[in-house]
């Protein structure tokens, strides 16, 4: 995922190659053109069936463009991101897919959506919320003050550490949280999180401590062919997405054109 993030550069020169002015159809439902916005979870797969991608810069925020079409969300909102970083990466996301549409690989896309649907209708305590009850059960200690426990009960947490991990994710706005929370989700961890998110650990890092009861039991037992191997690439796909997309949601500035000239 990082990786990929590195080689927006050409991409984006293509993307600008792209017409923007003039009328820009919606994508709807027809027998020509699927529909994107029918139920919230789209299908697992879809036959590509635009050429290019192109990004244009609305009132709302920067739009996703398939053929001049502008993308919606399932719920048929307009597509629309805050950053145009998040507009660049989305972009790519599905300009990179092939012959078919694998809507499961395209997760900063999904947290888009989940963004602007809100189909859970949570508000910002409530995502805070869902965020910080996972260290009620956190295995990993990282600069905060948390007991230790060597009983099938986790340690007490002090209302202090609980309020200080409060009102920092409080200085985050609504897209980051949905990410932060996404990352708590994959990692079962709010202290592997906050450290991904601080730079402090990798996502390979993050992800094996993440794992430590699952990589002993591998070690004892050994490895299920591909099954496991499958899963732990997707869990680093998935944090890793979901980190780069609290980054580019928190990125308060605009990339420049003039950067991306030779």
């Amino acid at each position: 995922m990082w990786r990929r993030c590195l080689c927006l550069r050409d991409r984006w020169r293509r993307l600008l190659n792209q017409p923007s002015g003039g009328p820009t159809a919606t994508v709807r439902t027809g027998a020509n053109i699927p529909s994107l916005s029918r139920a919230y979870a789209p299908p697992a797969e879809r036959k590509r069936f635009y050429q290019n991608v192109s990004i244009t810069q609305g009132e709302g925020g920067f739009e996703i463009n398939l053929d001049r079409r502008k993308l919606k969300t399932p719920q048929a909102k307009l597509f629309t991101v805050p950053s145009e970083a998040l507009a660049i990466a989305v972009a790519t996301e599905w300009d990179c897919q092939q012959d078919t549409i694998k809507f499961y690989t395209m997760h900063l896309t999904t947290l888009c959506n989940t963004s602007l649907d809100n189909p859970t209708q949570r508000n910002k305590d409530q995502l805070i919320r869902a965020a910080v009850k996972f260290l009620d059960t956190d295995t990993i200690w990282y600069g905060v003050e948390i007991g230790s426990s060597t009983s099938i009960m986790g340690p007490s947490i002090p209302d202090r550490t609980r309020e200080v991990l409060v009102s920092h994710l409080a200085s985050y706005n609504m897209w980051a949280l949905q990410g932060i929370e996404f990352v708590v989700s994959q990692l079962k961890s709010m202290v592997l999180t906050l450290g991904l998110i601080d730079l402090r650990l990798t996502v390979e890092q993050a992800v094996l401590l993440s794992r430590l009861e699952e990589e002993y039991q591998i070690q004892k037992w050994g490895n299920v062919e591909w099954a496991h191997d499958y899963e732990l690439q997707e869990l680093r796909a998935r944090t890793a997405a979901g980190a780069l997309f609290v980054h580019l949601c928190s990125e308060s500035t605009t990339i420049r054109h003039k950067l991306l000239q030779d």
